[in-house]
């Protein structure tokens, strides 16, 4: 039980990753300073005030880019895959001990990575029909969506962790569906 609860946790700060690199690793390090929360073995890292601070100097920078219209666009392509290593630590982060080390960082990748690369990209689509739409003036809408997104996302997978799973499994179908169909019709713009 331990196991799977482990990786509700993990599936919702790694949708977070998807929204904002840093917000679920300083939850998780703040959480981890308070005692709300106990690490893997290995990422005990977290409950060290320096690393704490460090983190909230990353997520004001990070918060403060996604404002910048053009830069915003640029910060995607390094946001992706470090969205993707993030994701997949979280979830590490937060698996218990039961299951082998090579199971864990499978499912880790499979399940951390995964979903915040989806929810990146879902992101990335986001910001990218803003800029066509707007010139990337309205790009700070999508930003706040992002970081509030994030916000709770990273706070909630530790609240109600399978509620949260549950919530993004459907985004993340809902968002491989709506990819898939509009790639569709690129493919036959006479399906439209």
């Amino acid at each position: 039980m331990e196991t799977i609860l482990g990786l509700c946790i993990g599936v919702g700060l790694s949708a977070a990753c998807g929204f904002r690199v840093f917000v679920p690793l300083l939850v998780m390090s703040i959480a981890t300073l308070m005692g709300w929360y106990e690490p893997a073995k290995g990422f005990e890292w977290l409950a060290i005030p320096a690393v704490c601070a460090a983190l909230g100097f990353a997520t004001i920078c990070e918060i403060a880019a996604y404002y910048v219209p053009w830069v915003d666009n640029l910060l995607d392509t390094i946001a992706t895959p470090a969205a993707v290593v993030a994701g997949t630590l979280s979830t590490m982060a937060v698996s218990s001990g039961e299951m082998s080390q090579f199971a864990t960082w499978a499912a880790a990748l499979i399940v951390g990575g995964g979903t915040a690369g989806v929810v990146q990209m879902s992101t990335v689509a986001a910001r990218g029909v803003s800029t066509a739409t707007t010139g990337g003036l309205g790009n700070f809408v999508v930003a706040t969506g992002e970081l509030i997104g994030s916000i709770v996302l990273s706070i909630l997978a530790f609240v109600m962790p399978v509620v949260i799973t549950v919530l993004v499994i459907i985004l993340v179908v809902v968002v491989v569906r709506w990819i898939h169909k509009k790639r569709k019709n690129q493919i036959n713009p006479s399906a439209c």
